[in-house]
């Protein structure tokens, strides 16, 4: 069933689990954040891309305001919740100074494939290392979803926005190992180059073959 709620469109793809900060100032939006607060109501970000509004977004949670400023903006926490589609989008809700859309939930499948989790499991491990991010790796829980992956794996926001369209977590795992199948191997050669790299200059001790 249709249902209207606010709409914040942003530059950006948010998962449905994410967690995410933003700095609120625009008069618009800091209505929008009151009405959150005193309804205990929740907001959608659409993604804004290639200069049009995309037809999915993922509805917000407010979880907390952090600081409130003398020029009325605001720090506020947030975390979203689900996937919806638009029907109906108005530049401006009635009565109101932000945008708003007609929008259902769209349904997830979120039964995972085991053997698939582990292939990925094995690959991102392989990919954090290389880069660095093994403070990432620590944090992530054993029976993690793609979506807590999905921006630490070199996507781009339309790739991203893919993702995010994608209703089964099955397909969801067989995009992210295409990509790691693609990019692993790219990422894991730059590593190695870098490493000859740091060498040259250096007195190496070497020992010669024995002929």
């Amino acid at each position: 069933m249709a249902r209207l709620i606010p709409l914040f469109p942003l530059n950006l793809v948010v998962f449905p689990g994410e967690k995410l900060n933003l700095h609120i100032f625009e008069p618009r939006y800091r209505q929008l954040v009151r009405e959150c607060i005193e309804q205990n109501t929740t907001f959608g970000i659409p993604p804004y891309l290639d200069n049009s509004l995309s037809e999915l977004g993922t509805e917000m949670r407010l979880i907390s305001v952090e600081q409130t400023y003398a020029s009325g903006e605001l720090d506020i926490r947030t975390k979203a919740v689900g996937v919806f589609r638009i029907n109906k989008f108005y530049r401006q809700a009635p009565g109101k100074l932000y945008a708003g859309g007609l929008v259902e939930d769209v349904v997830q499948d979120e039964e995972p494939d085991p053997v698939l989790r582990e292939i990925i499991t094995k690959q991102v491990r392989q990919l954090y290392e290389a880069l660095g991010l093994r403070k990432l790796l620590l944090e992530l829980a054993p029976d993690y979803c793609i979506f807590d992956v999905a921006h630490h794996i070199g996507f781009s926001t339309e790739q991203e926005y893919q993702l995010l369209a994608t209703t089964s977590e099955q397909e969801r795992q067989e995009m992210v190992r295409e990509h790691l199948d693609t990019i692993l191997p790219v990422v894991l050669e730059t590593e190695r180059l870098k490493d000859r790299v740091r060498l040259n200059g250096h007195f190496k001790n070497l020992t010669p073959p024995n002929f």
